[in-house]
């Protein structure tokens, strides 16, 4: 997958792009993001200007719609062209089936604002898919745009070591749910043992547990994603009977 992310600040990427699964991905040729500075198709010449105060008057300062469609424009044309995300507060809320939606891109554009926002013939002009990451604002596109890359490189096959593990993610898998409690050494830790069911060496039944304590968990932190297919009284039974919980013995 290619990624070009379109930004006033490319070097806040620098340390981002150089760590950890991502820095994987894009050795071994998986993943290429590429950064493109928004100041280089300024038509102030001399101080590389790319914002104005806006019209109505308001505080803060505005992108101007020239250099950011010039900007997309000229990156669109470098290559086949690729899915433009916008990202505002505007834009609709990420959430996983979206993040599924956008892998099966080949190539993105990562569009990142700033200031007090996009000049509105920029979305009239490039009609972006607008996205947003949350409910509050952030100083500028580029950690939002972190966020974007580092869930949808997640669902390439040959990033993460085990293919498997992306579709055990919460909110993945066809109920969306919570992810299971997760257990390692030792096996008890102040007084708290590992469930029982998981060391039993029972597949079938270390299954059925994660799945109880799946629905049990998004009943009781986010009974949102249950309310198209349980009633309120389910989502409270599910809450009252958690599946063999870790024990604390002398506590």
């Amino acid at each position: 997958m290619r990624i070009d992310v379109l930004t006033l600040f490319p070097e806040i990427f620098s340390g981002y792009l150089g760590q950890s699964v991502l820095k994987k991905a894009i050795d071994r040729g998986l993943v290429q993001v590429l950064l493109h500075n928004i100041r280089d198709w300024s038509h102030d010449k001399k101080h590389h200007k790319v914002d104005d105060r806006p019209f109505g008057g308001g505080p803060g300062m505005v992108l101007m719609a020239p250099p950011v469609v010039e900007c997309v424009e000229a990156v669109q044309a470098q290559a086949e062209p690729g899915r433009l995300v916008m990202l505002t507060p505007q834009g609709r809320r990420l959430t996983q089936p979206i993040v599924e939606e956008l892998a099966r891109h080949q190539r993105l554009l990562l569009l990142c604002g700033r200031y007090e926002g996009f000049d509105e013939r920029i979305r009239l002009i490039l009609k972006p898919d607008e996205i947003s990451i949350g409910d509050y604002v952030l100083n500028g596109g580029e950690v939002a745009a972190m966020v974007m890359i580092d869930a949808v490189i997640r669902l390439i096959p040959g990033v993460l070591g085990d293919e498997e593990s992306s579709c055990l993610d919460s909110f993945s898998g066809p109920e969306r749910l919570l992810d299971y409690p997760q257990y390692t050494r030792p096996r008890c830790y102040r007084g708290y043992e590992v469930p029982a069911v998981l060391l039993s060496g029972n597949h079938q039944a270390v299954r059925r547990w994660r799945l109880q304590e799946q629905r049990r968990l998004t009943a009781q932190r986010r009974a949102d994603l249950l309310q198209h297919g349980l009633s309120s009284e389910q989502c409270e039974h599910i809450v009252e009977t958690p599946a063999d919980p870790p024990s604390a013995s002398g506590q």
